[in-house]
């Protein structure tokens, strides 16, 4: 019986921590719905790979090696990004083009919170890594540290996917601080423009994977496949491929994504005085982020006869289309009559394709 309970001797007090930090992520999952299909894997994921002599450790660290760590890149952020793009649907940013500005500096933080990682001593390439997270990006996030070789991968990825399931709780008090009464309550016609042909919709994916691919190189793995998953959804002849790609697809490499972010989730690599301070960097560069988008909306409505509403700079980030619907809300909240949500979903898409772009620059520069 006695060896039974030996494995109790093992345990140790950073892996009962890490329990409570899953057990806070899997609560945030259920209680609060905070985006349950990543939450919830990386709470559970967090127990597991923290048990004394887990038996899951093997097999999450070969989920690592095959879907994230491996010689062909990073499989599983890849993949998803086809059912991420297979889910947008760009209507509302080809309607108004000029939306596409809000997406390029809402993503001023990322390269901030590299400058100041860098004076805080990190390493040029683990900073780099670190200010991606303000892209609120995963698969981004991921790509770009993995490439960069950072030691600090597991807290990068957990901050970056925590701070898009918290985008509910961290944009509105920032929004609300950075914006009047009355600018929220700013109406925007919703009154649809010219819309976009058939043609306009398959050729756009095309074009941009190959400008994108002109101007940063590498950038092209992350740009096309969010493309190629557009182009399925726009092309017209592969609805059922569509649907599974947005559906099947992305939830069930979301659902292995997570768990396998466990594995740069041991106690004796997490909980490091550099973690907190990641963690901590990575929300100032969301907010930071969240800041420029709303001030950007500002500065334009100094020159504009029809204002914008400041709140959609907001949606700029990528953590799509979580930010626009949190912006939609907000305007609701001010007045129950003012709709938001055209206009920041063309934000927030902006913000994807800015954010993969802004990824792409950084390896670009420092790999």
């Amino acid at each position: 019986m006695a060896v039974l309970y030996e494995n109790l001797f093992n345990l140790t007090w950073p892996q009962v921590i890490m329990w409570i930090i899953g057990g806070v992520l899997i609560y945030l999952a259920i209680s609060k719905e905070m985006e349950p299909s990543l939450l919830l894997p990386m709470g559970f994921g967090a127990i597991l790979i923290n048990l004394p002599e887990s038996g899951a450790k093997h097999v999450i660290d070969v989920m690592f090696r095959v879907g994230i760590d491996n010689e062909f890149g990073e499989l599983m952020p890849l993949i998803l990004f086809i059912g991420i793009g297979a889910m947008i649907d760009f209507t509302p940013l080809l309607t108004n083009p000029k939306l596409m500005l809000f997406g390029a500096a809402a993503q001023f933080g990322i390269f901030f919170t590299l400058c100041l990682a860098s004076l805080l001593g990190f390493d040029i390439h683990d900073a780099a890594s670190i200010g991606i997270i303000g892209a609120a990006d995963g698969p981004t996030a991921i790509a770009v540290s993995m490439e960069l070789g950072s030691k600090y991968i597991g807290a990068i990825m957990v901050a970056a996917y925590s701070y898009m399931a918290l985008v509910p709780l961290v944009q509105p008090p920032i929004i609300k601080l950075c914006t009047t009464k009355k600018e929220r309550l700013i109406r925007m016609d919703n009154t649809q423009g010219k819309q976009p042909s058939r043609l306009t919709k398959i050729l756009f994916p095309i074009v941009v994977t190959v400008i994108v691919g002109l101007v940063a190189p590498d950038a092209v793995a992350l740009i096309g496949f969010l493309m190629f998953g557009n182009l399925i959804r726009e092309c017209g002849v592969l609805n059922s491929l569509s649907e599974t790609a947005q559906k099947v697809l992305a939830n069930l490499v979301t659902i292995f994504l997570g768990i396998t972010i466990a594995a740069r989730m041991r106690a004796e690599e997490f909980l490091t005085l550099d973690t907190l301070l990641i963690i901590g960097l990575g929300l100032f560069a969301f907010i930071f982020d969240t800041f420029a988008g709303v001030m950007l909306a500002k500065f334009m409505n100094l020159f504009l006869k029809k204002k914008i509403n400041p709140m959609i700079g907001a949606a700029g980030i990528s953590a799509f289309p979580m930010s626009a619907r949190v912006v939609h809300k907000m305007g609701l909240q001010e007045d129950n009559q003012n709709f938001l949500l055209m206009h920041s979903i063309g934000v927030n898409v902006s913000g994807q394709i800015a954010s993969v772009i802004a990824g792409g620059l950084i390896l670009t520069f420092f790999s």
